[in-house]
C-alpha cells in the first residue's frame, strides 16, 4: 500500500491547497477573520500530507519496495543505507516531492507568523498565503500528472537498477536540500511581493515580512553553492572548483538576484527607498528559480547534473514558468502608477551604495542568463551547436564583481540618505593600504604573475580589510566590539566572506600547479613543491563496488608528511566506474591526486593537483552563510522580545 498512500497524501494537499488559495485570497478580500484562519489551517495540513508523501516514499526506498517503479529504477538492495535515504531526490520525482516539502515548510512558517485579525498586516499574510497555494497546486498537478514517484510496477523486478555513482556521496545529503531551501525560500518573497500588489500597497510592512524568509534563502543557496562546489572539486576529479556548467549557473542566478533582493529590502525597510525596486527584485528573484528547474528538468540541457530528458515535463514547467512571471509583472505594470514612490537620497549615501550593489548584481545575473540560454536558442533556431563557456564568463562577469567588490566596503560606512565622501575615504584608510600592500606582496612573490590574480588578492583583502574597519568602528574601541549587538556583524561577515573566497579562486585559477605522469609502484612524481612515491596498489572491496586502492607517500623536503589513497572505483550494478580522489589539506593549499587507467608493465596514470588557498574558497562560503544566520537569529530574538512585551507589536532589530 505505499504507493497509493503516497499517492492518496498527494492528492489530498492538492486539494487543501486548493482550500487555502480560495481562503487566502478571498479571505483577505473580504476581510473574513474565519475564512482567513481556515487558510492558514488548510496552509498547515498541505504540508503534514506532503511530508507524509515524501516519508512514505522514503519509506519504500529504505525497504527496497521494487513495486514502486522510481525506486526500482533508481536504487539497489546492496546500496547503503544512507545513499537509500539521500537516493529518494537523487532523480527527478523524488526531488520534486523534496522540492514540494519544502514549499510546504515555508508555506507552514507563512501560517505559523500570520497575526490574528482581519487588520491589514493580517491580509498581506493571507493574500501570501494564497498565492503560495497556487504555486503548489501548479507544481502537485505537475507531479500528479508528470512526475508521480508513486507509479507502480508490474511485474516488480528481482533488483533495481542503482543509482548514478556520482550520486552515491554524503554530498547528496546536503546539497540539494540547500539549493531547495534557497530556490523555494524566494517564493515567500515573491507571495508577499505578489500579496502587496494585489493590496496596492508599497509600504515597509511586506517588507518587513518577506525579508525572513530572503534571508534564510539566501543563506541556503549560499550553503548549497559551497557545498556542491566543494562535492564536485573532491568527487569529479577535475581538481576544480566551478565549471561554468548550464546548471551551475542555474543556481547562482537567483543567488545573485537574492543578494541585490535583501540589500534592497534593507534600504525599504529603513528609509523607503527602491520601494517599486523591491517588489521586482522579489519578482525576479523566484523566477530566475523556475528558469533553474526548467533548464534541470526539461531535457535541454546536457549535464551531469541535469534530471530528465522529457520534453512533456519541459513544457508543463515552461507553462508553469510562463504564467508565474507574465502574472505578477502585469499585476505590477497595472498598480505601478497608483504606488507612492520610493524616498530620495543625496549621491553620496548608503542607498547610492545599494543601488550599485543591484545594478552590478542584476547586469551579472542577466549576463549569465544570456551566456546559458544563447546557445539553446541558436541550437533550437537554426541548429547551430555553439559552446559559451568559461572566456566568455570571465570577460563579462568579472570585471562587474571586480567593480561591486572596490564598492563594497564603502556601503556600511556611508550614512543612510546623505553622507560625506572624504571622510568615508578617510576612515578605510588603513583598508586601502591593506589591499595595496596585498597587491604589491603578490606582485613580488607570486609566480607566474597575472593580473588577475594580483587583482584578486588585492580585493580580497581589501574586503577582509573593510569589514574589520567597519566593525571598529561600530565599537568605537577594538576593546568594546563584544559588546556590539549581532546585527553589526552582519554586513562585515558576508563581506569578509567574499572576500576570503576571492583569495580562494585567485589562487586555484591562477597558480595552481597541474602534473599528469605513468607511474609504477616505487617510483615518484613531482607537484608543487611535493614528492609523491606510489608504493602499491590493492584490491579492495566496497559495500556496493570494486576498488583499486593506491597508497601513495608524500614526501616535503625529504620530510614523509602525509600517505594519500586515491582509488578507481567500479560499480557492477550501473556497471559505471568513477576516480575517487585523495586531498591533503593544510587549511591553506591543498594536494590532489586521481589516480587514472591502469598501463602496460604495472603503471597507472595518475594526475595530482597543487591547489593554493582552495580551501579558501569554502571557508569563505561558510562565513557568509554565517552572517546569514547572525541576521536570522538577531531577528528572532528581537520578535520574541517583543512578543513577551506585548502580542501586538513587533519591532525590528536596526541594521
Amino acid at each position: 500500500m505505499t504507493g497509493e498512500l503516497g499517492q492518496l497524501a498527494l492528492c489530498l494537499a492538492l486539494a487543501l491547497s486548493v482550500v487555502q488559495a480560495f481562503s487566502g485570497l478571498f479571505g483577505a478580500t473580504r476581510g473574513d477573520v474565519r475564512v482567513m484562519a481556515m487558510g492558514r489551517g488548510a496552509a498547515l495540513g498541505s504540508f503534514v500530507f506532503i511530508a507524509l508523501a515524501f516519508f512514505t516514499l522514503m519509506f519504500a526506498y529504505v525497504t527496497s519496495d521494487f513495486s514502486v517503479m522510481a525506486v526500482a529504477e533508481n536504487s539497489h538492495t546492496a546500496k547503503p543505507l544512507i545513499y537509500k535515504i539521500t537516493g529518494v531526490w537523487g532523480n527527478h520525482e523524488g526531488s520534486m516531492v523534496l522540492w514540494m516539502l519544502i514549499l510546504g515548510i515555508y508555506s507552514a512558517a507563512i501560517a505559523m507568523s500570520q497575526p490574528e485579525g482581519s487588520d491589514a498586516n493580517a491580509r498581506l499574510g493571507s493574500r501570501a498565503l494564497g498565492v503560495q497555494a497556487l504555486i503548489a497546486i501548479a507544481f502537485l498537478v505537475f507531479i500528479l500528472l508528470t512526475s508521480d514517484p508513486f507509479l507502480r510496477l508490474y511485474p516488480q523486478p528481482f533488483e533495481g537498477n542503482g543509482l548514478n555513482p556520482l550520486l552515491q556521496d554524503p554530498g547528496l545529503a546536503f546539497h540539494p536540500p540547500l539549493l531547495y531551501l534557497g530556490y523555494v525560500g524566494l517564493s515567500a518573497s515573491f507571495s508577499f511581493a505578489a500579496a502587496a500588489l494585489l493590496d496596492s500597497r508599497n509600504d515597509a510592512a511586506w517588507v518587513r515580512r518577506a525579508r525572513p524568509f530572503a534571508i534564510a534563502a539566501w543563506t541556503a543557496l549560499t550553503l548549497g553553492i559551497a557545498g556542491g562546489s566543494w562535492w564536485a572539486y573532491y568527487t569529479l576529479g577535475w581538481g576544480g572548483f566551478w565549471f561554468w556548467d548550464p546548471v551551475e549557473n542555474a543556481s547562482l542566478m537567483p543567488w545573485l538576484i537574492a543578494t541585490a533582493l535583501i540589500h534592497s529590502m534593507m534600504a525599504s525597510e529603513r528609509t523607503g527607498a527602491f520601494k517599486s525596486w523591491t517588489l521586482l527584485l522579489a519578482i525576479a528573484g523566484f523566477s530566475f528559480s523556475l528558469i533553474g528547474t526548467f533548464l534541470v528538468r526539461s531535457g535541454v540541457l546536457n549535464s551531469v547534473h541535469a534530471f530528465a530528458n522529457d520534453p512533456r515535463r519541459g513544457l508543463f514547467i515552461l507553462m508553469i514558468l510562463f504564467v508565474a512571471i507574465t502574472s505578477p509583472l502585469v499585476l505590477f505594470a497595472w498598480r505601478a502608477p497608483k504606488l507612492p514612490p520610493g524616498a530620495a537620497f543625496d549621491i553620496v549615501s548608503r542607498e547610492t551604495g545599494i543601488l550599485l550593489n543591484n545594478l552590478l548584481l542584476t547586469a551579472a545575473a542577466a549576463t549569465i542568463l544570456i551566456g546559458t540560454l544563447y546557445p539553446l536558442v541558436l541550437d533550437a533556431a537554426e541548429g547551430i551547436k555553439i559552446s559559451v563557456g568559461p572566456p566568455y564568463f570571465t570577460a563579462t562577469v568579472i570585471p562587474m564583481m571586480a567593480l561591486l567588490a572596490v564598492a563594497m566596503p564603502f556601503g556600511p560606512i556611508f550614512l543612510w540618505r546623505r553622507s560625506h565622501f572624504k571622510p568615508a575615504v578617510w576612515s578605510l584608510r588603513f583598508a586601502i593600504a591593506a589591499g595595496v600592500v596585498a597587491l604589491c606582496v603578490a606582485l613580488a612573490v607570486a609566480r607566474p604573475m597575472s593580473l588577475l590574480g594580483m587583482c584578486a588578492v588585492g580585493l580580497g583583502i581589501w574586503l577582509i580589510a573593510g569589514s574589520a574597519t567597519d566593525i571598529a568602528r561600530r565599537a568605537g574601541d577594538w576593546r568594546r566590539v563584544r559588546l556590539l549587538p549581532a546585527t553589526a556583524f552582519t554586513s562585515a561577515l558576508a563581506h569578509a566572506g567574499l572576500g576570503v573566497v576571492a583569495l580562494g579562486v585567485a589562487g586555484t585559477s591562477v597558480w595552481k600547479s597541474e602534473a599528469i605522469q605513468v607511474v609504477a609502484p616505487h617510483q615518484t612524481m613531482q607537484i608543487g613543491g611535493y614528492t609523491l612515491r606510489l608504493e602499491n596498489t590493492e584490491r579492495a572491496q566496497g559495500p556496493n563496488y570494486l576498488a583499486d586502492r593506491a597508497e601513495f607517500t608524500v614526501f616535503s623536503g625529504g620530510q614523509k608528511i602525509a600517505v594519500l589513497h586515491p582509488e578507481k572505483r567500479s560499480y557492477p550494478v550501473e556497471q559505471t566506474a568513477t576516480s575517487e580522489s585523495s586531498i591533503r589539506t593544510t587549511g591553506v593549499s591543498d594536494l590532489y591526486v586521481v589516480l587514472g587507467d591502469p598501463q602496460q608493465g604495472g603503471g597507472w596514470v595518475v594526475r595530482a593537483y597543487y591547489n593554493p588557498m582552495a580551501p579558501f574558497i569554502w571557508l569563505g562560503g561558510v562565513i557568509m552563510a554565517l552572517a546569514g544566520f547572525t541576521a536570522l537569529g538577531a531577528r528572532l530574538g528581537a520578535a520574541l522580545r517583543s512578543r513577551r512585551q506585548s502580542p501586538n507589536l513587533v519591532s525590528e532589530p536596526a541594521e
